[in-house]
C-alpha cells in the first residue's frame, strides 16, 4: 500500500510539472519536452498503432469532466491513471485505477468559469506511456 500511495504522489507532483510550462511553450510554438516523454494525437512517437486506444477523450456532462480511454482492462495491461490539468497547470482531478476496473472512465467537477478554457486530459498505460489530449470547453 505504501508504495501505490508514493506512486501516487509521485504521479500528481509529475503531471503538474509538466503542464505548468505548456501554456509557454504553445505561445512559443515549440514543445517544452521531448517528443517521446508525452504522446499525444499529433506526436504518437513510437506508439501511433496505439494512439486509438491510449488517447484519453473527453467530453462534459452536467458541470462535469468525463474522461474515457478506450482500452481494455486486463491483469497485464492497463490504463493507470487519468488526470485533468487547467492551462495554468493546476490539477482539477485525478484517479488511479487497477487492473481489476472494467474500464478506464473518471469524473472530475469542473471549476466555476470553465467554458472556453483550455484542459489537458492525461492518460498513462502501464505498457505505452502518457498521453495527452487537449481540450477547450
Amino acid at each position: 500500500m505504501n508504495t501505490r500511495r508514493k506512486f501516487m504522489v509521485m504521479s500528481a507532483a509529475a503531471t503538474a510539472a509538466v503542464f505548468m510550462p505548456l501554456t509557454k511553450a504553445a505561445a512559443d510554438k515549440s514543445p517544452m519536452y521531448p517528443s517521446n516523454v508525452i504522446y499525444t494525437s499529433k506526436d504518437p512517437g513510437v506508439w501511433a498503432k496505439k494512439a486509438a486506444t491510449h488517447l484519453p477523450q473527453m467530453e462534459v456532462e452536467n458541470g462535469e469532466a468525463v474522461i474515457r480511454t478506450l482500452h481494455p482492462m486486463t491483469k497485464e495491461h492497463y490504463i493507470v491513471r487519468h488526470t485533468l490539468v487547467d492551462d495554468n497547470g493546476n490539477v482539477v482531478g485525478t484517479n488511479t485505477f487497477s487492473n481489476t476496473d472494467p474500464k478506464a472512465v473518471s469524473r472530475f467537477k469542473l471549476p466555476e468559469g470553465s467554458k472556453g478554457k483550455k484542459f489537458y486530459a492525461t492518460s498513462f498505460c502501464n505498457k505505452h506511456d502518457f498521453w495527452v489530449s487537449p481540450v477547450t470547453i
